[in-house]
């Protein structure tokens, strides 16, 4: 992975990560770049497979009444077996869609967390050091309120895991709340993640607006 950059994108459900991966994507083909994209959770593998039971309650166990070090380490181990299938010799840039930081965030906000230390420091052991996964050059944080990051949800439509319907992460408002403030909590403390505000006075910005802030501060922090 010599010479790879890694662009991670964060934010709540419905924030945008997937169309601001893709438009940056598009960009730096532009510029001649060898890009790859990856979404995690990988649902189509084993450990994917088995988050999306969790997320979705398929088997009876949903995943907000797991134990948080347990349900980071099924988000961990699906990270881990896909960095081992991927062969980035002739990437330039690999943009992720969710990575580590996701994991400290929403194994320490649901209702059984909310009493316990914050699992951040256990999870970023786990993935960057045990695990040995590549940490990121940049972390993008798409900062959305809760109201129209639910309604972008709704939008999504038929997805592969849940169907028609949320997940049960993104079926609690008052979790997506208490999310949104550990991530401007957590881009707060690294220098490597750049809060982007998608919103102004009039709602969401146009999504080619917000690509101009990502490709900003990239630029801004010698990413590119």
């Amino acid at each position: 992975m010599l010479g790879t950059s890694i662009i991670a994108f964060e934010g709540i459900d419905g924030s945008g990560k997937t169309v601001q991966m893709n438009l940056l994507a598009r960009a730096l083909k532009k510029r001649g770049m060898r890009v790859d994209t990856i979404s995690f959770p990988v649902y189509g593998s084993f450990f994917g497979r088995e988050i999306g039971n969790y997320l979705t309650n398929a088997q009876g166990v949903a995943a907000s009444d797991v134990d948080s070090k347990s349900m980071a380490l099924w988000f961990a181990m699906d990270r881990y077996l896909a960095f081992r299938e991927l062969d980035l010799g002739d990437t330039d840039a690999l943009l992720i869609n969710r990575y580590v930081l996701s994991n400290a965030v929403y194994q320490s906000i649901r209702e059984r967390d909310l009493d316990g230390p914050d699992i951040l420091g256990f999870v970023m052991d786990l993935e960057y050091g045990r695990l040995d996964l590549p940490q990121p050059d940049a972390i993008i944080y798409l900062d959305v309120n809760i109201e129209e990051a639910g309604a972008n949800v709704l939008r999504k439509g038929y997805r592969a895991y849940a169907g028609n319907a949320r997940d049960v992460y993104e079926s609690q408002a008052g979790m997506q709340r208490r999310a949104r403030a550990k991530y401007r909590e957590y881009a707060a403390l690294f220098e490597n993640v750049f809060l982007i505000p998608c919103m102004d006075e009039n709602g969401m910005k146009p999504e080619r607006e917000i690509a101009i802030q990502v490709e900003e501060a990239l630029l801004k922090h010698n990413i590119f």
